[in-house]
């Protein structure tokens, strides 16, 4: 009997008539709804017309998380008096309980992009309700952006609603622009009627540090423990307490087994006996509850009793270092949506209080929404898909934010390697063969090329491993971990089993059942649970296959640095594939998660795209080093020393890459050839071209053109050293305009002065530079000039001390000499000193010798 008082209660029931309006006039519209008000349980169940006077619809329903796939079919069923698995049905991964009577089937956002690769026209589907899409998952923005495509060229007919807690609803609606050309999809507002609550800031106390990775200090989690027993003293009802992850939620609870209240721990991982008490509400004997959670409870899912939201503010979101190849996730604030969201929980059934765990300040610098995976996420899952729907580049899907080239080029990269692609980036039968397998494509990889050698079964299994990665408490040993899933004495262990199930089946008809539990290979020969975990973890990752260095320490062929725990049962293994690793930003290595040893022989195989041999030459420690090399990537496999028999092409490029790294002062500088430098670099900056820039930025980018033909000669540093800088610079003069010959004329060593001196000019500073004794410029009334530039003279006593600078000889002589005169006479009185330098006669010489020439 359909619980009619129930669905009465629900806000959105006044937008349904609206919604399903615009849906038989417009095939699409935008939801926007509330938390708490109905959209995840009413809405499908009207559209399906099971409740209201509607016609009758097979509705799909995505939802982000298998958790609230189970919720919503079951709260569907309720509302309908009915079990689920009849007109609400529901589908995950590896599980489905739906039959042919079934009118609203729910299923995760993942399970629905494979449904639309097998069959682009949803066969029998009329309306498909996207929830949540405020959460920009990335498989539901590419649901949406197929199913846009599906409605524009296969099926108009097919109704489609994006529905959305807090979200920019006018771009959704333009995105769904509707095929009539009249415009955006319309937008359909359902008014909250929640009860409301009332929102208190409970900062951290100072000293508590920033989370980063995916480390959360210890004393961030003191505080919200701590604020979980203020609020369950000062309120009544159960309590949701939001945190980054599992770990989080774990050591919170730790602090929280005094507590007089049952403390249950809500994840994507927890057992699904906990997920149905969480859901079911009531605690034991009436006992409140506290109910510890990750993001899987912001949204789709209520959790009955509760009235109090604790809200460490923290998230956490995917990151991929392309660079590298590794995927993690970071701790990151949450949005405002995010904010909103999990308030939106306290208020569901009686008005609630919800205590955020950090100021009023840094409440008004939150980011209005989430950050889209799309931006963040490793996309190479992502680029198989739209290689597979035929648009390799995504160009021509309706996308919120475009994919960032750098990491669709990487994703591309690995797809091609792993024969998923072809070079224009088209998916090939081998690649839509790992797109339907529900896994991301290097597990694809890892199913389909492990089973023949290792057994379906085998491969099926280690891949299950991969998939989820297991418990901590599993170690890092994947074949430890393996053996302890077989075990199967957790939750994890029980979805694992049920997941290696489902690849056996999908192994078997990927190779059109010719792949069975056994298997051919030395390693399926053997029987080794070691050397089958290594070979399917290095098909899938081989990027990540690292050969031992010392302490701990590893080096993967990307080129990866990654060090294994102090302690761990893998340090004495030559060779691993790593199938878990992570990188925080305050660490030059990765750490290792989880690996399985293998031997080079199976690196080799497993990387063998990056296998290359051949001569290497390269400036390293100070001079050229020449080696004949086999490596796989960045891992050197052997070495061998080569001396004179190296290339000369590849010596050159060597010698250059020294000269870019350490700079000319490798080359032999001459005095004149300094000075050469210098003069030229003077001419550059006043006349500009065509004389040559001599900086030494722009010396090393020419190096090739005016070190020959020495550079090509030279074998190591020392030939550097014997090369002269001063004939190299030559080479660069104006000879084909002719204005090299004017060098002296414009830039000279040296000028001759009024005593018949030739003084070197010095060009190294801003101005040129003639130092000269004093009396050897009388007479002379205008300041020498060089390229137009009047010289700085720096006039010198007798003793070669300097007395006076000036670029203005004649308002020296003027003004300034009377002063150096009077201080200079008496230290000097053998040198004359004439009262009218500008008309005196020039002399190196003291006054007795001027009157004995004379």
């Amino acid at each position: 009997m359909i619980r009619n008082d129930a669905l009465d209660l629900l806000p959105v029931r006044h937008a349904v008539p609206e919604l399903l309006t615009a849906l038989d006039e417009r095939g699409t519209a935008v939801l926007h709804a509330p938390p708490g008000t109905g959209k995840t349980t009413l809405v499908p169940l009207a559209l399906a017309g099971l409740i209201g006077d509607g016609p009758e619809r097979r509705v799909l329903v995505a939802e982000p998380r298998r958790m609230a796939v189970r919720a919503a079919a079951r709260r569907m069923a309720w509302l309908l008096g009915e079990e689920v698995g009849g007109a609400v049905g529901f589908s995950v991964r590896g599980e489905r309980r739906a039959g042919p009577g079934t009118r609203v089937e729910v299923v995760t956002t993942g399970l629905l992009l494979q449904r639309l690769q097998r069959d682009p026209e949803l066969a029998g589907v009329d309306t498909v309700l996207l929830d949540e899409c405020h959460e920009r998952h990335l498989d539901a923005d590419t649901a949406l952006a197929f199913l846009v495509d599906v409605r524009a060229t296969l099926r108009p007919e097919l109704g489609l609603i994006a529905a959305s807690a807090t979200s920019d609803a006018a771009a959704w609606a333009e995105l769904l622009t509707v095929l009539d050309g009249s415009g955006p999809a319309p937008v359909v507002w359902a008014e909250g009627q929640g009860h409301g609550s009332a929102i208190h800031f409970a900062p951290p106390p100072a000293g508590v540090r920033p989370a980063h990775g995916t480390w959360v200090d210890p004393a961030l989690l003191r505080h919200v423990a701590g604020t979980v027993r203020e609020a369950l003293e000062r309120h009544e009802g159960d309590l949701l307490c939001f945190l980054p992850g599992t770990g989080e939620i774990a050591r919170t609870a730790g602090l929280l087994a005094d507590l007089d209240a049952e403390v249950l721990q809500l994840h994507g991982r927890a057992p699904a006996s906990v997920q149905d008490a969480v859901l079911r509400g009531g605690g034991p004997g009436g006992r409140r509850r506290v109910v510890l959670t990750t993001s899987v409870a912001e949204s789709s899912l209520t959790v009955p009793g509760v009235r109090i939201v604790v809200d460490s503010g923290l998230s956490r979101e995917p990151r991929m270092d392309h660079a590298r190849g590794l995927g993690s996730l970071a701790t990151v604030p949450v949005s405002a949506a995010v904010a909103t969201q999990r308030a939106g929980r306290a208020g569901r059934e009686a008005f609630g209080t919800v205590y955020r765990c950090w100021s009023t300040a840094e409440d008004g610098r939150l980011a209005r929404f989430p950050a889209p995976e799309i931006r963040v996420a490793d996309l190479t899952d992502f680029a198989l898909r739209t290689a597979c729907w035929g648009d390799p580049s995504a160009s021509g899907l309706a996308l919120l934010d475009p994919p960032p080239a750098g990491a669709m080029a990487a994703a591309r990269q690995v797809l091609t390697a792993i024969g998923a692609v072809d070079e224009e980036g088209r998916a090939t039968e081998r690649g839509v063969r790992m797109s339907r397998l529900g896994l991301h494509p290097r597990l694809g990889r890892a199913l389909l090329d492990g089973a023949p050698e290792v057994g379906a079964r085998r491969a099926a299994e280690v891949v299950a491993l991969l998939s989820e990665e297991p418990p901590r408490e599993y170690g890092d040993d994947l074949a430890a971990a393996w053996r302890e899933a077989r075990r199967g004495a957790d939750g994890y262990g029980a979805r694992w089993k049920a997941e290696v199930r489902r690849l056996e089946r999908s192994a078997a008809e990927a190779a059109g059942g010719a792949a069975g539990s056994g298997g051919s290979g030395a390693a399926a020969g053997a029987g080794d649970q070691d050397a089958v975990a290594g070979l399917v973890t290095a098909l899938a990752f081989p990027e990540r296959v690292a050969r031992a260095r010392e302490q701990g320490g590893c080096l993967m062929v990307s080129g990866t640095g990654a060090r294994l725990a102090e302690g761990s049962g893998l340090r004495s293994a030559p060779w691993l594939a790593v199938a878990v690793a992570d990188r925080t930003v305050q660490s030059a290595v990765a750490r290792v998660r989880l690996a399985a040893v293998v031997d080079e022989a199976v690196a080799r195989r497993a990387a063998g795209h990056l296998l290359r041999s051949g001569e290497e030459v390269r400036w390293e420690d100070g001079d050229v080093v020449a080696r004949s090399v086999e490596r796989l990537g960045a891992v050197e496999l052997t070495v061998r020393p080569l001396r004179d028999a190296a290339d000369p092409e590849l010596v050159r490029a060597a010698l250059l890459d020294g000269l870019r790294r350490e700079g000319t002062g490798l080359l032999r500088w001459s005095r004149e050839a300094v000075e050469l430098r210098s003069r030229l670099a003077f001419l550059h900056r006043v006349l500009g071209e065509p004389w040559p820039d001599v900086s030494e930025e722009a010396l090393l980018g020419r190096a090739a053109e005016w070190l020959e033909p020495e550079l090509s000669r030279a074998r190591r540093r020392a030939d550097l050293g014997r090369i002269d800088a001063g004939e190299g610079l030559r080479r660069l003069l104006p000879w084909a305009t002719g204005e090299a010959g004017r060098l002296d004329e414009l830039a000279p060593e040296r000028i001759e002065v009024p005593s018949g001196s030739r003084i070197r000019v010095e060009y190294g500073g801003e101005r040129p530079v003639l130092a000269v004794k004093l009396q050897e410029m009388f007479g002379l009334a205008r300041t020498p000039r060089v390229a137009g530039i009047p010289v700085l003279v720096h006039l010198l006593s007798p003793a070669g001390r300097p007395a006076a600078v000036t670029s203005d000889l004649a308002s020296f002589w003027r003004e300034g000499y009377r002063a150096v005169r009077a201080e200079l006479r008496g230290r000097y009185p053998k040198h004359p000193w004439p009262e009218d330098p500008s008309a005196a006669e020039p002399t190196r010489h003291t006054s007795a010798r001027l009157r004995r020439e004379r």
